[in-house]
């Protein structure tokens, strides 16, 4: 059961989903916020990273459910083959486990919401609780429900949201407390850009299977001009790094992401001569090469 529930976890998903939180948590934890004063930060980045890590494993898990329950992960798919497609774990066992994470989502996230403001009654500790039990509806209806979101080509749409401007600049504000950086709105976006990419990659390997009970935006698109799509991702994510960089630059150390490039014009390489299962090893090398430029960004930031 712990094998299964490890490979239910989709464990190469997480750095993704980290990413945001990274960058946003870090540059927040830099600010001189005098409302902040004598609070443990280190207490609000921890949660942040808990609660950030529970919602990833329910979007999955959730996703792994909704796929089996319509049908989708058939034995043709191309990615890899989770617990209920192989027989290692039963749907009540999955629905168990995505309530026990989902259980972990709300304290982790309460506790993260009350280190920052103080108490869970205040007008903003409140917006944050009720956006906290959205995202939570917006992990589970992705594939689970009689109409999910993702079937209908608005999974891009979700994850700029959620994976881009909500973990930046939701991290940011948690531990700053702070509206007036109006340049981490670059950030939030680029980390966005780079999460639809690695949804986009994902879909691009499975359209043929998908075709039978989904749509999805590379579906509309096609394979030609859905690897163009994928290109405009990488491609926007890095200009607006850049841009960042640009309006903000304190030392030549903020470029040090920079030398991560490479790993992403290997990644767009791989999806132009690649199809099928043969792209599936692009969908983590997008995902560690954006957490190494979240972590080498806020590096560079720091020193």
């Amino acid at each position: 059961m712990l094998k299964a529930t490890i490979k239910s976890m989709r464990l190469r998903t997480l750095p993704l989903s980290l990413s945001g939180i990274i960058v946003g948590m870090t540059l927040g934890l830099k600010t001189e916020e005098p409302s902040l004063d004598g609070v443990d930060r280190g207490l609000i980045a921890l949660f942040l990273v808990l609660t950030t890590i529970c919602l990833q494993v329910v979007s999955n898990m959730s996703n792994e459910l909704g796929d089996t329950l319509h049908a989708t992960d058939s034995d043709d798919r191309q990615g890899i083959h989770y617990s209920l497609q192989d027989g290692d774990m039963t749907i009540g066992q999955l629905k168990r486990l995505i309530g026990v994470f989902v259980w972990h989502s709300c304290v982790f996230g309460a506790w993260m919401i009350f280190f920052s403001f103080g108490t869970l009654l205040s007008a903003g500790a409140i917006t944050f609780l009720l956006l906290g039990a959205v995202a939570i509806w917006a992990a589970m209806h992705y594939t689970l429900g009689k109409n999910p979101y993702g079937y209908r080509g608005l999974g891009d749409i979700s994850v700029f949201v959620f994976f881009g401007l909500a973990t930046t600049f939701g991290g940011y504000y948690l531990c700053s407390h702070d509206f007036s950086n109006i340049f981490i709105w670059l950030l939030a976006s680029a980390i966005g850009c780079f999460s639809v990419a690695v949804l986009n990659v994902n879909n691009i390997r499975d359209m043929k299977s998908d075709a039978r009970t989904r749509t999805t935006v590379a579906i509309k698109l096609g394979g030609y001009r859905a690897r163009m799509y994928q290109t405009f991702l990488i491609a926007l994510g890095w200009l607006l790094m850049i841009a960042y960089t640009t309006a903000t630059f304190t030392s030549w150390t903020n470029w040090i992401y920079v030398v991560t490039l490479p790993l992403f014009i290997v990644h767009l390489k791989g999806v132009w001569t690649r199809t099928d299962h043969e792209l599936d090893p692009m969908l983590p090398l997008l995902v560690i090469s954006t957490f190494i430029t979240s972590v080498l960004f806020t590096i560079g930031i720091l020193c």
